[in-house]
């Protein structure tokens, strides 16, 4: 990162907050005196100031620092200004004319799948979903697509441990360990898939949109007619691609990164 400008101390403490924000955690002071090759006093200089505003914070006991409550507001606040909505509408209208299918931008709210985006094909087919619909995120292809990225932990806390989930159609992840297995399996492979769970005689292929943690603040799916049986297992890898090139776009746009030509390893 360069440190170039007419105030060359906030291009310091910008870069600073920069290299904190690509790790995934908090990181030692010397890790930024290697990456931005600045002197150590003035490393330490620039992080006290930054701790006193509030944008790092320090762990004494572990002598490392990482972002700190108003980097994270910044980022709450960015999201507040270009919002999901904004960015991904233009995403779902292209994907919608590429594969002649309804595409929705879902959110987790607690354990429900959120539309807050809905694009639909010249001829679109009726569906229960529409922008500001709920349903349980581990029938939905987007919410089992951002349930895969979370720790169990949070997946458990999200969905508490019951004898059985709501089922809309007989068909579905049926309990938690039931879930876990489909989200091993899907958080593999990158992206997920439903047939029949919401709506008979539809599917759905949804991918998460990651930030730079890797931590799901989205999810783009497809909905199309189509019914397998019981038993027959059929998946859209084509498809899946399509709606995986959406979503790292959008997480680009959401990050300010370049967006990539294609998805990362392991979406």
């Amino acid at each position: 990162m360069g440190t170039s400008g007419k105030v060359p101390a906030l291009r310091r403490g910008l870069d600073i907050l920069g290299v904190l924000a690509e790790h995934a955690g908090p990181v030692p002071a010397d890790v930024l005196v290697r990456e931005l090759r600045l002197p150590r006093s003035t490393t330490y200089h620039l992080l006290a100031e930054l701790v006193a505003a509030g944008y790092v914070t320090h762990l004494p006991e572990e002598h490392r620092y990482g972002l700190g409550a108003a980097a994270f507001e910044l980022g709450a606040a960015s999201l507040r200004h270009l919002p999901l909505r904004r960015l991904g509408d233009p995403l779902l209208r292209r994907l919608v004319d590429e594969v002649g299918a309804t595409a929705h931008l879902g959110v987790l709210h607690g354990g429900e799948a959120r539309y807050v985006v809905k694009q639909r094909p010249a001829r679109p087919q009726t569906l229960v979903t529409a922008v500001g619909v709920r349903l349980p995120a581990q029938l939905t292809a987007s919410g089992r697509s951002m349930l895969a990225r979370l720790p169990a932990a949070q997946v458990r806390a999200l969905l508490p441990v019951r004898e059985r989930f709501v089922l809309r159609t007989g068909r579905g992840p049926r309990d938690l360990p039931g879930l876990r297995r489909v989200l091993a399996v899907e958080r593999r492979r990158g992206w997920s898939v439903e047939d029949g769970h919401v709506t008979a005689g539809f599917a759905s292929v949804g991918c998460p949109v990651l930030d730079r943690s890797g931590w799901p603040v989205a999810a783009i799916s497809v909905t199309f007619r189509h019914h397998c049986p019981d038993g027959c297992e059929r998946t859209w890898p084509d498809l899946a691609a399509q709606v995986r090139r959406a979503a790292a776009e959008l997480a680009a746009r959401l990050d300010g990164r370049p967006v990539p030509r294609k998805p990362p390893e392991g979406w």
